[in-house]
């Protein structure tokens, strides 16, 4: 394992630590713009062009690579990204980087009300806008991406509704050229919606059908009709496979033995949080973590 490697798997862990969740990278505070724009170097540059493994709870981001090279790890998935190629991030996916020095590109970051504000609202857009993508940076990629960071850069009365007009225009366009590489991911109507994001935040709270469906206002019955409807799975598996993809995320990313991942995620007892993960998984959770450590172990380019 190279030392970039390394630092990607261990860097900012601990035993007890979990992934950081940043609004923007190495910032706690508010979000502090309708959008932000920034150039590659500005960010990664201050982390002499490695950034470690984090997420974002409420925004989605598109990287431009215009010209450079980088090395990116996504929800333990490896993939590359060079010259004039753009990646979509959805929000809560755990990503990190390593840039070579020099890359010029942008790093567009958009509040999930502006990418959940797109209309009219479809089946493919809510698949685009959770499935993480990386397409080539074209022609009209470009001209809307540059008249948004103009547009960022500006004052006036109507800043507000341009960047979100623009912000939209380039998010659709991206996901339109990525339409044929997004797997589909069944998210149906605004019910499903909350419950994604319910998910999403309730995960390692140990939350049961009967609390989903209380927070969304409907029965127990009615949550699992709905579930069954749009994924042919029953509630509670719909939500096993959430709790299970976060724990994922935390034997992944994080130094946490296996049996404070399974407490943190409300497990008891070790070994019902084993047995439950190699069920939906298909393999123990100390197979998947030496499978994705083995993964970030190859060769790593320059």
């Amino acid at each position: 394992m190279d030392a970039f490697c390394k630092g990607l798997y261990y860097s900012c862990m601990s035993p007890r630590d979990i992934i950081p969740a940043f609004n923007l990278f190495g910032e706690t505070g508010e979000f502090p713009d309708i959008v932000h724009c920034e150039r590659i170097v500005d960010r990664a540059g201050l982390h002499d062009w490695e950034i470690s493994p984090h997420r974002h709870g409420r925004m989605a981001q598109i990287f431009v690579m215009e010209r450079g090279h980088a090395q990116m790890r996504l929800d333990g998935e490896t993939c590359e990204i060079a010259d004039n190629q753009t990646v979509y991030i959805p929000p809560n996916v755990v990503h990190g980087f390593r840039f070579a020095k020099g890359s010029h590109g942008w790093v567009l970051s958009f509040p999930v009300q502006v990418v959940h504000g797109m209309r009219p609202v479809t089946q493919e857009l809510k698949r685009s806008q959770g499935r993480w993508a990386k397409v080539s940076y074209t022609p009209m990629q470009r001209n809307l991406i540059e008249a948004l960071v103009q547009a960022f850069a500006a004052s006036g009365p109507y800043r507000a509704q341009r960047l979100i007009a623009m912000s939209q225009a380039a998010l659709a366009t991206v996901f339109e050229d990525a339409a044929h590489q997004i797997k589909s991911r069944q998210t149906a109507g605004p019910q499903m919606q909350r419950l994604d994001d319910l998910l999403a935040r309730h995960a390692t709270d140990g939350w049961r059908a009967g609390e989903y469906a209380g927070a969304l206002g409907i029965t127990s019955g009615h949550l699992n009709r709905l579930c069954r409807a749009e994924t042919g799975q029953s509630a509670s598996r719909v939500i096993e496979n959430a709790v299970m993809t976060e724990a994922c995320r935390l034997l992944a990313f994080t130094q946490l033995p296996v049996a404070e991942v399974g407490f943190g995620l409300k497990f008891h007892d070790p070994a019902h949080f084993s047995r439950r993960f190699r069920i939906v998984q298909g393999e123990t959770p100390s197979s998947y973590r030496a499978r994705f450590l083995h993964r970030f172990a190859g060769p790593a380019s320059s």
